[in-house]
């Protein structure tokens, strides 16, 4: 396994540490919140000599991921599987792309990114991101972990204008198109080795990815492949009745019911996008149609010292990040700022209920149960979500 041979990069720990007599809880901004979880996540996720993270904290020698298509066999697990790394460049991309700061960007090039190559798969083609690193035994690969690194791609373009990180995306891109076929009508497979359901996480973002490559190139094939996508996913996995979204549909025609947040949120973010694009009213109303249902589904409702509100249901926190970019989306066009002002009241709600001693979350966002460990991937979505909802109300 490669070691990265340099002083630990946290590019300092000081650099983003704000201390609790200076900061406290309830005063924080928005982005002090994003970079002390930042600072927590480097500090009790790293491994000296590597810029990789652990899946855990503490590390868990018995971790089994049960999120894979295959069964994990508990051979890989010393570092953490590509998706939850992957959170940390979606992470520290938001904090870069709010502040402006540089210093974000050099954690990007000089720490993140150094990392997620360990990841590159070039053995088999296209090229893409495996699940796990690259010199352990040949892994699975997810076109859902690729389409997420290829926004973070686009993402990073649009910011720096580096035409390295729009190739990136375009490379993921090809390797996303090999993952399409007639099959069901069309549509894009879960993973590359099991094509056994076409998923919404894969389709979704995918249709997402599309149009921001139509943004960042101005080429026709992402727009209509980008809409494509979006019907297909409308037509094949929306539930009629509350007009969410189901997660798969089986090659045998099963459809899989379950219904999460980072499905109905990245069609919300298609939907608005469209618009953006198109101005055809018909796609802001189906993302506001979307964002009522989202907000009625994914949260309960509490009651504390005789006030009742809306907070988000426990449950994987990163996908509720995703589901956000799907508001932060609708938002810059509608200027609604009553879903804004709900998860920035519930994001506030966990920094004072949800985190513990060190400063890491759990994923009840009352704080009524505390697990054992804490995963990595719920610590870099918090990240994301404080430094996205800072660009709007800090």
């Amino acid at each position: 396994m490669k070691q990265f041979k340099t002083s630990f990069l946290f590019l300092g720990l000081s650099l983003f540490f704000i201390t609790q007599s200076s900061q406290s809880q309830n005063v924080a901004t928005n982005i002090d919140k994003a970079k002390q979880t930042l600072n927590s996540i480097y500090k009790y996720y790293s491994e000296k000599n590597t810029f990789l993270l652990h899946e855990n904290y503490p590390f868990d020698a018995d971790f089994k991921a049960g999120y894979l298509a295959s069964a994990d066999t508990g051979a890989q697990k010393r570092f953490a599987y590509l998706w939850p790394f992957s959170g940390t460049f979606s992470a520290v991309n938001t904090l870069y792309k709010t502040t402006g700061d540089k210093k974000f960007l050099s954690i990007l090039e000089k720490q993140t990114l150094v990392a997620l190559e360990s990841y590159f798969d070039d053995k088999r083609q296209p090229a893409c991101y495996a699940s796990y690193l690259k010199d352990a035994a040949l892994s699975d690969r997810f076109y859902d972990d690729n389409v997420w690194l290829g926004i973070d791609f686009v993402e990073l373009y649009f910011k720096t204008k580096n035409k390295k990180y729009l190739n990136k995306s375009i490379e993921i891109w090809q390797f996303i198109l090999s993952g399409m076929d007639d099959q069901l009508g069309g549509g894009i497979y879960w993973c590359e080795q099991k094509k056994h359901s076409k998923n919404t996480c894969s389709n979704a973002p995918g249709s997402v990815m599309a149009l921001k490559l139509f943004e960042a190139t101005h080429d026709s094939v992402y727009f209509k492949k980008g809409l494509e996508l979006y019907n297909w996913t409308k037509e094949t996995l929306q539930d009629p009745d509350d007009k969410l979204y189901w997660d798969n549909k089986s090659l045998k025609g099963r459809i899989g019911k379950a219904k999460f947040p980072y499905n109905s949120g990245q069609m919300l973010q298609s939907a608005a996008l469209l618009y953006k694009l198109t101005g055809d009213c018909k796609y802001l109303l189906e993302a506001q149609s979307l964002a009522v249902a989202s907000m009625k589904y994914f949260t309960i409702e509490i009651t504390e010292n005789g006030e009742t509100f809306r907070l988000i249901k426990p449950g994987n926190v990163w996908f509720v990040a995703v589901m956000f970019r799907g508001f932060v989306e609708l938002y810059h066009l509608d200027k609604n700022k009553e879903y804004i002002d709900l998860f920035n009241r519930d994001l506030n709600y966990a920094w004072n209920h949800a985190r513990n001693e060190d400063g890491l979350f759990q994923d009840n966002w009352e704080g009524k149960f505390s697990k054992k460990t804490k995963w990595l991937l719920d610590q870099a979505a918090f990240v994301e979500m404080y430094a996205a909802i800072a660009a709007i109300v800090d």
